[in-house]
């Protein structure tokens, strides 16, 4: 605050700069702001003693890019006798003046109005609210195609003022054209309008880009051109030089930076973007359409959709109807034979027994057919296609029969039912299956790091430390053990090797693939038949057809040795990994040589070499000298519990 005294008549005249403004909003799209601006007041003790307050403000030089908008404001004075006057210094285009950089010469300009009313308090009353028109009120127009920068504001009027106690003080204020209303009550009491509004008046700024201009059609920007947003246009600024960027229509958002228009969803505002309730609104890119719905015709925009149903479309609808009706009924014939059809799927495949088991989900099959797409394809067993999806917000893998073979359909029922009696964390969880189908459709937990198969032999080379190995050697064992001795019924897999064996994100093993088990009664153990993986089977299996708890030990055996050759059971040469290395061992009593190098440290060798030792005996021809797989697991987990130890 500035304070400067001076004597005339009694009046002290004290005088307010305002250099920065508190914002009340901003708009990119008009290339305006507004603010709050202070209101020039004077008021009067006595007949001859007054105090004004007067208004400097300053928005900047030449080229700021901030001026007072002068279509957007207007002066206003408000008391019984006031002339407000606004000097304005401004900048006027003239691009032939030599002064003036940029094409801008200084002049000043006094803007003033006048409200005038008799000195006698009667004639208050002509003073009508709302109503800037010299009375109690008066209003001027700022001059337009100026460069308005900086102002001062003052009331002058040197006539003493009679109605002090009333009406002791004037007003005047530069404020948004639209937004002040007059009310006779501003013009009693003491510094009423600053009290009404403490804050100050809403004044409207014009901003814009001052050092340059709009580039000429064809012409190619400048390199400071400020317009970087796509969908965007530039404007030649309103008041003074300069320009504004400005989105298109139907975009919105700050054309000022890269990407910053962005297209609106016109169908979100109906008040500006009109679409008729029998039309139907469909956002487009730069704009929208509001076609009629269907069976009228017209504009939805503009209200007129109709209906069209002429009598020729009757006549034919008359002509198709029974053609339709047969059609419908034909159709509803076929569904009745696909249902039936699928029920007796459902029952062939054990359904009704099914129901009864406990943790076992029946799907439907409508509910499978989105996962069963080429695009979802992960792999394929010895007895179907796998699938990967998703289910009842879970990640499932789904096993389809290749074909409907009865014995797949033998295969399949019987996985259901090993899996329906095993829960265990090393045995692959059986989420459900789907019966409505030729051959059953089983749903299984989904297990992330795929097989052990894929992590020892994939090109990638996943690296794999020996406690990793351990770990998965020792509780694959446990969930085996599970199967042979801890359930009600002996389970027997028939198929043990690393491509059964699966992983999840934490690389714990879990048990795959019964497509071959068999349940085996405690004096039962003919198969029949022999199913399986050669590399990894019992060659007294082979020989006699009779699978008992030692073919999963034999076959385990070999998934050691993979686990600490990283070699595959059979090479790629014909050559068998199990003769290597019992022909090594036979020589040396060990096999340090196939060791896969990755875990073959000097300090991991014994432990390495007792691996190596359990699966020679798992791998003895003679069955009644292997260990069981109790015995197997029991030392594995052992070793890895005293290497985490």
């Amino acid at each position: 605050m500035q304070k400067g005294l001076c004597r005339r008549n009694r009046v002290w005249n004290r005088t307010r700069e305002d250099t920065a403004l508190e914002l009340i909003d901003i708009s990119v799209a008009k290339g305006e702001a507004r603010a709050y601006a202070a209101v020039s007041s004077r008021c009067s003790a006595n007949h001859t003693d007054s105090l004004s307050k007067s208004l400097r403000m300053r928005l900047g030089e030449k080229m700021s890019p901030f001026l007072v908008s002068v279509t957007r404001n207007v002066l206003i004075g408000v008391g019984w006798r006031v002339q407000p006057k606004m000097n304005s210094y401004l900048w006027s285009a003239s691009a032939s003046d030599a002064l003036s950089a940029h094409g801008y010469s200084s002049n000043e300009l006094t803007i003033s109005c006048l409200s005038y009313l008799m000195r006698m308090p009667q004639f208050l009353k002509f003073a009508t609210n709302g109503s800037c028109s010299g009375r109690g009120c008066c209003r001027a127009a700022l001059p337009e195609a100026v460069a308005l920068t900086r102002f001062a504001l003052w009331i002058s009027f040197d006539e003493p003022n009679t109605l002090f106690v009333t009406n002791p003080c004037s007003y005047a204020m530069v404020v948004e054209s639209t937004w002040y209303n007059f009310t006779t009550p501003d013009m009693y009491g003491y510094e009423e309008i600053p009290k009404k509004f403490p804050r100050g008046v809403p004044l409207v700024i014009d901003f814009s880009i001052r050092n340059g201009s709009c580039p000429e059609k064809g012409q190619h920007p400048p390199p400071d051109y400020a317009c970087v947003s796509g969908n965007s246009s530039c404007s030649n600024a309103t008041s003074g030089l300069g320009y504004v960027c400005k989105c298109w229509d139907h975009y919105d958002g700050n054309p000022y930076i890269a990407n910053g228009c962005q297209d609106i969803d016109e169908c979100k505002l109906r008040d500006l973007y009109p679409c008729s309730s029998d039309g139907i609104c469909k956002n487009t890119l730069g704009g929208y359409a509001c076609p009629c719905k269907s069976g009228m015709k017209g504009d939805g925009v503009k209200g007129t959709c109709t209906h069209i149903f002429p009598q020729a479309a009757r006549t034919i609808l008359g002509a198709t109807s029974g053609v339709f009706l047969v059609a419908v009924l034909s159709f509803l014939i076929f569904l009745r034979k696909e249902k039936r059809k699928m029920r007796e799927f459902y029952e062939k495949n054990g359904g009704r027994t099914l129901e009864k088991a406990k943790f076992i989900k029946l799907f439907k099959k409508e509910k499978l057919k989105p996962i069963l797409k080429s695009s979802n394809f992960i792999g394929k067993g010895g007895f179907g296609e796998v699938y990967k999806g998703l289910l009842d917000n879970e990640q499932v893998a789904v096993k389809k029969p290749i074909t409907g073979s009865v014995l797949e359909n033998e295969q399949f029922a019987n996985e259901v039912i090993i899996q329906s009696q095993i829960i265990h964390k090393n045995i692959v969880r059986l989420v459900g299956c789907c019966l409505e189908v030729d051959a059953p459709i089983l749903v299984y937990e989904f297990l992330c790091n795929g097989s052990l198969d894929d992590i020892l032999h994939d090109n990638r080379k996943v690296p794999l430390n020996l406690d990793v190995r351990l770990s998965i050697a020792a509780e694959s064992a446990d969930g085996l053990v599970y199967m042979h001795s801890k359930t009600s019924t002996k389970i027997l897999h028939g198929d043990v090797k690393p491509a059964n064996i699966l992983l999840d994100d934490k690389f714990v093993p879990k048990i795959s693939d019964f497509g071959i088990s068999r349940l085996i009664a405690r004096d039962i153990q003919h198969t029949g038949s022999i199913i399986g993986d050669m590399s990894y089977m019992d060659p007294v299996y082979l020989q006699t057809g009779l699978l008992t708890e030692k073919s999963d030990v034999y076959s385990f055996g070999v998934v050691i040795l993979e686990l600490i050759s990283r070699k595959k059971a059979t090479h790629s040469d014909g050559g068998s990994l199990v003769n290597n290395f019992l022909e090594a061992y036979k020589k040396e009593k060990k096999a340090t040589p196939l060791f896969d190098k990755e875990i073959a440290v000097t300090e991991d060798l014994e432990i390495i070499d007792s691996l190596a030792c359990i699966a020679v005996e798992c791998l003895n021809l003679d069955v009644d000298q292997r260990p069981w797989m109790t015995d197997v697991a029991e030392r594995l987990l052992i070793m890895d519990r005293s290497r985490k130890a």
